[in-house]
This record gives C-alpha cells, sequence and structure tokens, in this order.
C-alpha cells in the first residue's frame, strides 16, 4: 500500500515516478488484508496501546490519517465507515477495489522488479520482513510471499540507521490456509480459551489484549510457533467462536463437550525497520514508508494499513519536495 500510495502522490505532484514491484502483482500484503484503515479515537491512548513506540511518528500517523482518507476517497476509493472497536475510528475498504484504485493513481509499474539503479531520490516501501521472520522462527506466513526485507536492507546501505524490533503482529491461524482465508480463518477467540502449549503448561494466563496480538506473540515463543485452544461448551455457543472454528483444522474432544483447538502463530508484518523522521526521511536522498519504516507500534498494535498510508503521503511529498 505504502508504495503504491507514495508513487501516486508523487505523479499528483508532477512528478515522474519509476515503480518497481518485486511480485508478482501489485497490492502486497494489503490485498490480502481486512482492508480496515484505522487509527485509536484518542493520541493518549495510542500512546497506551503501544507505549514503546516513537511518539512522534504516532502523532504523525494519528494527525494525518483523517485528510489521508478523505485523499483516497479523491482519487476514487470509497470506504465505509468502521466503528466496530469503541477505542478506534477508521474506514473499511474492499482490499481488491482499494488495490486497483491506488494503481490507477500510481501509473505504470514493472513486475519482478525490486533492484532500482542509480542513486536519485527513492522511496522504499516494501513490506517489512515478515517472510524472513517467520523463516527464522518457524512460524505461518500471513502476509503477500515477497517481504523478505530487502527493502530495509538497500536503506541501510545508502545510510540508513536501523530501528530494530523483535515485535511482529500476527494472528493465530489453524494451520497452512490459502491467502483469500487470511482473515476470516483467524483464530480470534483466544480471549474465551485456556491457552496450552504442545507440553500441556498453561503459558498466558492472564487478561488477553483486545486485539490479540500479544497472544499471537506468546504462541510463536512456544515450542514450535503453536499452541492449544481449550474451549468449554459455553464458549462453542458463541456465534463469533463457530464462526472462526469452522476454519479449525486440528482438534480434540474434551470432557463436557468442550474442544481443543491447535493454533499456530502467523506474521502478518513487522515492528522493526528503518529509523525515520517525521518527514519519512531515512537518509539523503532516501525516505522509506509503511512498515519499512521501524518503531511505530512497538509494545501493542496499531493500523499497519494508516502507518502505510500516511507516511506513504508524507515521503512522497517530502521526496519531490
Amino acid at each position: 500500500m505504502a508504495g503504491l500510495v507514495a508513487a501516486a502522490r508523487a505523479r499528483e505532484l508532477g512528478e515522474e515516478v519509476r515503480l518497481l514491484e518485486k511480485g508478482d502483482r501489485p497490492g502486497g500484503s494489503m490485498l490480502v488484508s481486512s482492508g480496515v484503515v484505522w487509527r485509536y479515537r484518542e493520541l493518549p491512548e495510542f500512546r497506551r496501546q503501544c507505549p514503546q513506540g516513537d511518539e512522534s511518528l504516532q502523532r504523525l500517523i494519528w494527525d494525518r490519517l483523517d485528510d489521508a482518507l478523505e485523499w483516497l476517497e479523491r482519487i476514487g476509493v470509497t470506504g465505509v465507515p468502521h466503528t466496530m472497536n469503541p477505542l478506534t475510528t477508521g474506514r473499511w475498504f474492499d482490499p481488491r477495489t482499494l488495490t486497483e484504485a491506488l494503481v490507477r493513481a500510481a501509473g505504470q509499474f514493472e513486475l519482478r522488479r525490486s533492484a532500482p539503479e542509480g542513486d536519485g531520490p527513492l522511496v522504499v516501501a516494501t513490506g517489512g520482513y515478515s517472510v524472513r521472520l517467520a523463516r527464522e522462527r518457524g512460524l505461518l506466513v500471513r502476509s503477500n510471499p515477497w517481504s523478505e526485507g530487502e527493502g530495509i536492507d538497500l536503506a541501510l546501505a545508502r545510510g540508513a540507521a536501523e530501528a530494530p524490533s523483535g515485535e511482529f503482529y500476527g494472528r493465530a491461524m489453524p494451520g497452512h490456509v490459502p491467502e483469500e482465508q487470511f482473515v476470516v480463518a483467524s483464530q480470534l477467540y483466544g480471549r474465551f480459551a485456556r491457552r496450552v502449549n504442545d507440553r500441556g503448561e498453561e503459558f498466558f494466563p492472564g487478561e488477553v489484549g483486545w486485539s490479540e496480538n500479544d497472544l499471537a506473540q506468546a504462541i510463536a515463543a512456544q515450542p514450535g510457533g503453536r499452541a492449544w485452544y481449550e474451549l468449554d461448551a459455553e464458549t462453542l455457543a458463541r456465534p463469533d467462536v463457530a464462526e472462526k472454528l469452522s476454519y479449525a483444522q486440528e482438534t480434540e474432544p474434551l470432557p463436557g463437550g468442550g474442544l481443543r483447538v491447535h493454533v499456530y502463530a502467523a506474521v502478518t508484518h513487522t515492528y522493526g525497520g528503518v529509523k525515520v523522521d517525521t518527514r519519512a526521511r531515512a537518509a539523503d536522498g532516501v525516505w522509506v514508508a509503511g512498515v519499512d519504516a521501524g518503531g511505530v507500534s512497538n509494545g501493542g498494535y496499531a493500523s499497519g494499513l494508516a502507518q502505510a498510508l500516511v507516511l506513504g503521503l508524507v515521503a512522497a511529498e517530502n521526496a519531490v519536495n
């Protein structure tokens, strides 16, 4: 999303753009996401939810998101207000429609290309290193299959500084699923379950956060990056649980009508990356957008699509100027 936004905004400002896409289709992880672009309703809540994140970048995203959403409307894509969570505000976009609108606005692009030539102005937006992190830690991938971190490496080679973090945004998944099921198959009911690892040890006895991202990272730390959700009969009767359970792959019955479900940690995007300032600048002639920019959501969870949208606009505006 960040790369398409940056290209579209730069073209809008009259700049000639060369857009390179490593994959075999545009859209990156945006295309397989929920399509919800959101922020916390109040900035202090953003700070409370992501206390180790860069406060200046959090403020930038919080301040600019509403105008950025209006920009999306102006280029021809309509969103629906998203009010399901009282802590957040934002809009839902159909991911395919959003991708198509941004592609039209961004102009021509080159597929299966990831190595720009020369040393001219460069905007890096490659979706972090979800694939590399998942491989290194033995986890599932819940993102596009191309985000290995080369964009971050390129920015560092051009003089940028690293913003390291071992955290990621992820979900508990029932196993390998096709990318069109990344959202619907997420096992988002862990807060109602008893969470045990393969040794039968309860590893997360406390309260689970509203996003369950903390639980996904805790599962990633268990042997094999997997765990069991133990559910009683009352929980199984909840419609929101039953809907997600329809995608479960490995289950075992429990006494009294309960059920155990095997779940696996899957990486959607990483939190570490490149240090940027509030102009999305990482080094001389290099701007970084999206989750290639590290340090925004550390200690919690915030919208990766909002980070992509705002930093994509900011990077383009400053690169052009």
